[in-house]
Formats: structure tokens, C-alpha cells, sequence
């Protein structure tokens, strides 16, 4: 079943998640991330590790979990940051932040999954 074959809305996919996913094969890879949320909410925070499903990261900003948020990653593949139109903090912990990217467009999961195949060779 491939779930991720178009955009994904947290809504429906927030409880069907599975261990698997959550666990799914991840690179570690430090980069600048800026995030966006309501009520002109900003910060800038470090790219902690990767994977097709979401995130961590980490940043002296306090971001609440269940945050809903948009991202600017900078990838080193590329000039132009990446943008995941919306993800949700799923967990938070010394400053680190567990993210899951819950509305992602196509082109962009591609990115990413050739991204951690490469790093995980």
C-alpha cells in the first residue's frame, strides 16, 4: 500500500501510522531549517536527521506538540529551500523536536527519498 503516492493530510494520517513508518530508514544530516506557524510564529532551528515521513530538529525556540507548521529546509542537493506545506510536532525533548510531514507534495517525498537512499547507500 503506498500511502505516500500523493499529498498526505495529517488529519487522516495521524493514528494510521505505523511502526514501521515511524521507524522508516532515516540519514542523519545537519542543514538550516526555518519554520512558520499561526500568529506570525517563527524560528529557525538545525536539521537533526531525515527520512520520507518527517524529521528532527532542533532549535532554542519552545514549539507546543501538535504545533501545526510549515517548513523551509535547506538541503544540501540544492540551492532553493525544500517547503513541506505542513507538518505536526509529534514529540519535543531537550530542544529537539519530533516532526512528522503531514501535507507533502510528491515531488518533494521523491527528493527526499533519493536523499536517504543516498546517505544510507
Amino acid at each position: 500500500m503506498n500511502r505516500h503516492a500523493s499529498t498526505v493530510r495529517g488529519s487522516e494520517r495521524s493514528d494510521e501510522v505505523t511502526e514501521n513508518e515511524r521507524r522508516g530508514r532515516r540519514v542523519d544530516l545537519s542543514c538550516r531549517v526555518f519554520f512558520f506557524g499561526k500568529d506570525d510564529f517563527e524560528g529557525e532551528a538545525v536539521l537533526v536527521d531525515v527520512s520520507t515521513g518527517g524529521c528532527q530538529i532542533s532549535t532554542s525556540e519552545t514549539i507546543a506538540v501538535g504545533a501545526l507548521l510549515k517548513l523551509s529546509i535547506f538541503l544540501p542537493d540544492h540551492k532553493w529551500p525544500m517547503r513541506v506545506d505542513e507538518v505536526i510536532v509529534r514529540w519535543a525533548q531537550d530542544g529537539r523536536y519530533g516532526i512528522e510531514f503531514t501535507s507533502i507534495r510528491l515531488a518533494q517525498r521523491e527528493r527526499l527519498r533519493a536523499l536517504v537512499m543516498k546517505g544510507k547507500g
